[in-house]
């Protein structure tokens, strides 16, 4: 089975063992990524990337000339695209930049033409309702009307395409599995916790991700205001515009000597932190300040955090917005978004019950070990490939 993928995410070396472990299940797959010979990720990493051909047995990263260097609904590749689609001939294409994507449109065109006969396959974040105007609306029925197979990361995402008329096969898994060699349970880091003054008494409240509104940290922080009467260290990893608003409000709070700041970590740098933790909240909550070019809103899509949590056997609390209940199933707490008063039971249950501590932590890790670890999704991608051919 010859699998081609195409998307900008894979110009990241650890975003790809996915598709390795894919290309080593059986002796015949074999897997080219296609990716942007030029990207600007934007965010914290604000600068181009010149990305570089990589192989490994069966598996090969080949860099294609692109327009577009920093939006995914633009990204389209150049005619080097179509020298490498001759030569491989794949069975799937799986194009990553949504249902709208120029991109998409340009490999299905590319399939037709050169009679490769491959199965049309794209994945999709997106899960809000959007409503689209010519001729973005078009270029959506076209993808739509040649595609074979949908991978939603979501549940909301896989509901809003069928809602749209989409009828064939159809997946939900996430697009990046959890690397179980990065992220596994471990001691607390000693130096750590000496670093960050916290006491052996000490419940870590922790939290990952982007410092901004719609993470709910605002509602968090409120939440622990309310057990000031507990031992407690609230640690943060990330960085954002939202710190110097949350700072004011922690010391309006009364709480600003039981926060500990880390930020600028490195994705694989994270693992201690996370263990240092005795729980990981993520309280996201659903906002519609945001605007693209196609669409309004944002909820949470996923989560990732939770699983790599789960995988350090850290028992999790998450708010009920987009995905997070459907990541953490019954390995976890749930509470409404937003509402910090339900938060704070969740959170209290944990400091006063450390059996449902290990209990959910055990829970957590055996759901990710089953369901999303990179092998897992893996074998979840090959039966749906089998599926489609």
């Amino acid at each position: 089975m010859k699998i081609l993928v195409a998307s900008h995410t894979y110009i990241v070396d650890i975003n790809r063992e996915k598709f390795k472990i894919l290309a080593n299940l059986e002796p015949d797959i074999e897997v080219t990524v296609v990716v942007p010979q030029r990207w600007n990720p934007g965010g914290v990493q604000n600068k181009i990337i010149e990305t570089e051909f990589y192989q490994e047995g069966s598996f090969q990263v080949v860099p294609v000339s692109n327009f577009s260097q920093n939006n995914q609904g633009l990204l389209t590749f150049g005619t080097d695209l179509i020298e490498l689609l001759q030569k491989f001939r794949p069975q799937i294409i799986q194009v990553e930049q949504g249902s709208k994507s120029l991109a998409y449109a340009q490999l299905i065109a590319l399939n037709k033409l050169l009679r490769l006969q491959a199965k049309n396959i794209f994945f999709t974040w997106w899960n809000l309702p959007y409503k689209l105007k010519w001729p973005v609306s078009v270029l959506e029925d076209c993808n739509l009307h040649h595609t074979d197979g949908i991978i939603a990361g979501n549940l909301d995402g896989a509901k809003i395409l069928r809602q749209r008329g989409y009828k064939g096969a159809l997946k939900v898994m996430p697009q990046l599995g959890v690397d179980e060699t990065l992220f596994y349970r471990t001691c607390k880091n000693a130096d750590l916790s000496h670093e960050f003054g916290i006491a052996p008494t000490d419940f870590v409240v922790g939290y990952v991700g982007r410092f901004v509104e719609e993470k709910g940290l605002l509602t968090l922080a409120e939440a622990l205001a309310e057990l000031k009467k507990r031992s407690w260290k609230w640690l943060l990893v990330g960085q954002g515009k939202l710190r110097s608003h949350l700072v004011e409000k922690c010391l309006e709070w009364g709480i600003s000597d039981r926060i500990i700041w880390v930020e600028s970590v490195r994705h694989e740098e994270i693992p201690p932190y996370i263990n240092l933790m005795n729980c990981l909240v993520l309280p996201s909550q659903t906002s519609y300040k945001f605007k693209t070019l196609t669409a309004v809103g944002w909820k949470e899509q996923f989560g990732h955090v939770l699983i790599e949590a789960m995988a350090c056997h850290i028992p999790v609390i998450g708010s009920d917005c987009g995905e997070i209940p459907h990541v953490i199933g019954d390995a976890g707490l749930i509470f409404p978004e937003g509402n910090a008063e339900k938060l704070r039971e969740c959170l209290q249950q944990l400091m006063e019950r450390p059996e449902l501590v290990a209990d959910l932590g055990d829970r957590g890790y055996n759901r990710v070990a089953a369901n999303y670890t990179n092998q897992a999704l893996a074998e979840q991608l090959l039966d749906f490939y089998q599926e489609l051919l």
